[in-house]
């Protein structure tokens, strides 16, 4: 590749193969493509089980929730508007601009909020048009944080694309990096799945003989999101990960933060160091006689759902998870299994830093080749 960062033609992107000049031509993509959307499901067509994924805005690209007939799905198929193999699907509401490419797999998908663009002109290929609206940030399309993407934001998008040939050598390129990136995703699976499965087997299958709250003291946090800044001395953490710095530590040394509040209710996460949590998290340190790393594999078999309250926003109260009895041997042996479970955690994390680099590779390559 040729490094174009000091020319002075202003529609040519960063970095490019070799054996391509030229300026990238613009187009807005309502003058190529259309916006369709599936025929509307409602919720009473659907069920938990059945023939036919429905994806939703929250499940498209991972694992379905619900399910229509396969004569419903035959029906609207035929009579209404019905994505193609390879063209591109794209969120609208919720999470919005998550993109896929249609697999042509048997699936139905939520109407309004996810809609795929035909491309009967080919001026540019599905794959192409999948990772320049990846690249897209929705929010500057608007003055404030938007939470819907309208037919009209989309059909107003105006992008840049190279020759046909020349898309075709960046997809081959970036959809490397993705096949490798899936490959990485399902190591790190496999390493978790052993964590759980040994977890449940050397500690699981024991009869439990003490109470969580017998084991760990709890704490909570005052501290809001909006407290938090760029920089500071101590890492503050919520449900997805540090949040921000502050100045001074809510916990000295190591702890086991669970989310109470809100998405991703129940979820753990071990903290090393001085560290702060915002007040959705409850942190967990260890009484005397237990060993916090053993505690941490111990609650890998409880399940939080059991203590879930609330409906809109959904909590759990550690008055209520406390009283889960988990099984504790003594200390020399908890800390025994605790470092033999820790010695493959070290290595499934080894493995999720490699997959940050190759993230991190993907996303100047998507910078450095579109414009």
């Amino acid at each position: 590749m040729s490094d174009t960062r000091k020319t002075t033609k202003p529609n040519v992107p960063n970095l490019r193969f070799p054996g391509f000049s030229g300026e990238w031509a613009s187009r807005r993509i309502g003058e190529d493509c259309t916006v369709n959307m599936c025929k509307r499901i409602f919720a009473n067509q659907t069920s938990e089980q059945g023939d036919v994924p429905f994806f939703k805005i929250g499940t498209i690209g991972g694992t379905p929730d619900a399910y229509i007939t396969r004569d419903l799905f035959e029906e609207y198929k035929a009579k209404y508007n019905y994505p193609h193999e390879g063209e591109v699907m794209i969120t609208c509401a919720g999470t919005v601009g998550k993109t896929i490419v249609f697999d042509g797999e048997d699936a139905y998908f939520q109407d309004s909020n996810i809609v795929w663009l035909s491309n009967p002109k080919q001026l540019y290929i599905n794959s192409f048009l999948n990772y320049v609206l990846s690249r897209v940030n929705w929010n500057k399309l608007n003055s404030t944080t938007i939470t819907r993407i309208y037919n009209d934001n989309l059909r107003e998008l105006v992008i840049n694309y190279p020759s046909i040939k020349e898309q075709e050598k960046i997809v081959a390129l970036l959809s490397l990096l993705d096949r490798r990136i899936a490959i990485q995703n399902k190591v790190i699976e496999k390493y978790d799945s052993l964590i759980k499965a040994l977890a449940h087997e050397i500690i699981g299958k024991n009869a439990p003989n003490t109470m969580l709250s017998e084991c760990v003291c709890c704490t909570s946090s005052t501290l809001k999101e909006s407290d938090l800044s760029d920089a500071g001395a101590v890492p503050a953490y919520g449900a997805a990960g540090i949040s921000g710095f502050t100045d001074n530590a809510l916990s000295a040394g190591d702890s086991l933060l669970i989310t109470k509040d809100g998405s991703g209710v129940g979820s753990l996460r071990y903290v090393s160091g001085p560290h702060s949590f915002v007040g959705t998290m409850n942190s967990m340190t260890p009484r005397d006689g237990f060993y916090l790393p053993y505690i941490y594999y111990a609650l890998h078999n409880v399940s939080f759902e059991t203590y879930r309250t609330g409906q809109a926003i959904p909590h759990i109260y550690f008055r209520d998870y406390g009283k889960e009895r988990i099984f504790c041997p003594g200390y020399p042996d908890q800390k025994r299994i605790a470092i033999g479970l820790e010695r493959i955690e070290s290595k499934m994390l080894i493995e999720r830093y490699f997959k940050e680099h190759l993230l991190s590779v993907k996303a100047y390559l998507l910078n450095a080749l579109f414009i």
